[in-house]
This record gives C-alpha cells, sequence and structure tokens, in this order.
C-alpha cells in the first residue's frame, strides 16, 4: 500500500479503501469505560448499547486514548502514513501517535510519516481526511498533502450544541441541581472550539430552534460564506437535517453533509447533541 490517512475514533468517518487500492483511510480505537465494561471505538460498536450503559450507570464514565502500538500496526502498512489525532489540549492521542512514529522510522527510515494535531474532533477531522484524500488523488507528493493539511486546519472551525449535561454532572463540572434545571427547560449548551484546541462555553439557549440560531449567528461572525459543511449527530438526526437546512437557506452555494457521531464523539455530546465544522 502507498499511502493510509489514519484517524484516531474522534474523526466520524469510518475506514475504508479507494477503489485503486493507492489510498487507505484507518482508524485506530479509543476505549470508553463505562462502570466495569470497555467499549472499543471501532467500526462494530453499537453506540445505542454505549449510550444506553453511560445513563444508567451512576458512575463518572472514562476514555482511553489508542495505544502506540495501534498507531505502530497501521504507520508499517504503508510508504507514507499521515496521522490525524483529536486536539492535543483534550487527550494523549497525538502524543501515543508521535512515540509510535518514531519507533516505526527507527526501524523503516525509508517511510514518511506525519503526524497531525487537528486541535479538534469529529466533523473537522473528516473534513480534513477528505481534504487529504482530493490531494493525493491529484498527484500531490507527501510534502504537499501534509503543508495542504496543516493549511487547511488552521482555517476550519468547530462547534457544538448539547442538550444532555448527564457526563457534565457524573464528571462534576456541573451541580445536579443545575443540570436537572437545564434538562427540564430544554436548554441546550452551545461551545466553541478554540484556536489553542481547548473548548470554550459560548452561552446557552432554550429550545432547539434557539439553538439553531446561535450557531448560524457564530459562523457569520466568523467569516463563513460559504463551502462544505459537516455536522455529526449523537442520534438526531431530525435536528441535524433542520440545521442543515437553515445552513443552506443562509448560504446557497454550500455542500452539507450528516454523519452520525461514533463513539468518542457520542460520549462527549450526549444523545441528541452534535458537533458542527466548515
Amino acid at each position: 500500500m502507498r499511502w493510509n490517512i489514519i484517524m484516531d475514533s474522534s474523526c466520524d468517518l469510518l475506514p475504508e479503501s479507494s477503489q485503486n487500492g493507492g489510498v487507505q483511510i484507518s482508524s485506530v480505537p479509543f476505549i470508553i469505560s463505562v462502570g466495569k465494561t470497555d467499549f472499543v471505538d471501532d467500526e462494530r460498536l453499537d453506540t445505542s448499547v454505549m449510550l444506553n450503559a453511560m445513563e444508567q450507570c451512576p458512575e463518572a464514565s472514562h476514555t482511553s486514548c489508542p495505544s502506540p502500538q495501534g498507531w505502530i500496526n497501521e504507520f508499517e502498512r504503508a510508504d507514507q502514513s499521515i496521522a490525524i489525532t483529536i486536539s492535543s489540549k483534550l487527550s494523549g492521542s497525538m502524543n501515543s501517535a508521535m512515540l509510535a512514529k518514531e519507533m516505526v522510522l527507527e526501524q523503516h527510515p525509508e517511510k514518511k510519516i506525519a503526524v497531525l494535531d487537528s486541535r479538534s474532533t469529529g466533523p473537522e477531522l473528516a473534513l480534513c481526511v477528505e481534504e487529504m484524500k482530493k490531494q493525493i488523488d491529484s498527484g500531490a507528493d507527501f510534502e504537499t498533502v501534509v503543508s495542504c493539511a496543516s493549511a487547511f486546519l488552521q482555517k476550519t472551525k468547530v462547534m457544538f450544541a448539547l442538550s444532555s449535561f448527564n457526563n457534565l454532572v457524573k464528571n462534576g463540572r456541573m451541580s445536579k441541581i443545575a443540570g436537572f434545571v437545564a434538562r427540564k427547560l430544554g436548554m441546550w449548551g452551545i461551545g466553541l472550539g478554540s484556536e489553542e484546541g481547548t473548548i470554550e462555553i459560548k452561552g446557552k439557549a432554550r429550545g432547539s430552534a434557539k439553538a439553531i440560531a446561535m450557531l448560524l449567528e457564530n459562523m457569520r461572525e466568523n467569516g463563513f460564506s460559504g463551502g462544505k459543511v459537516m455536522i455529526s449527530h449523537c442520534q438526531n438526526p431530525a435536528f441535524a437535517e433542520k440545521l442543515k437546512s437553515k445552513i443552506q437557506e443562509l448560504w446557497k452555494n454550500c455542500d452539507v453533509r450528516i454523519l452520525p457521531t461514533r463513539g468518542l464523539c457520542s460520549y462527549y455530546a450526549e444523545r441528541g447533541g452534535l458537533i458542527l465544522s466548515y
């Protein structure tokens, strides 16, 4: 295999191969631990089962990033590999990938390997993976693909809308009373990804219509004028479709795609939530 684009499972795309066999899109999984059960975030994961377990478990759940061996296995499969990880401010996944890169290059110095810190999660990684695939298919060399991907990540943005606050309550980041009131009032928490790769809370909205309005307003404030948009939703396709429709009403030249969240983004967004990137 000539090329391998490797994402950790914070990216909501699933692994795939190009028709000519020259490019593989691979994934290394996080582990989501709920009570005494470990859920491996691969293509076999049933997110509904995981979410049910999370909602029924009174204890805080936690995640574990991919091991260096998972990255090593993927780097060894191709002549040229590009890894993209969840923000290094949110997880040790990038450090794990960097360690794996060093170990593989010690044994195979002829290989080309790059590791990209997305400073994001979910659909923003998906947009970047698709951009890299486009560059490779156009005949770009390794250095060009890496440079274009790095520049691409400087321009893209990520936002999220949460309608459930169970994880925040269980992890002590929100009081039980505040979580209960927010749920009863139909409150949504609206957040943004910072340039450093952290999550910043922008505000709250009562009801899905106001949540969508706030998301659209932030897109305007960030200078969005059309292009590709990716929406990942956690068991809430109707809300994602409504947001897609509103985006296309305002910006006619938009290519908007909708994906279901995989395990890790389902863990963070919780049932009903979504993550938006453009």
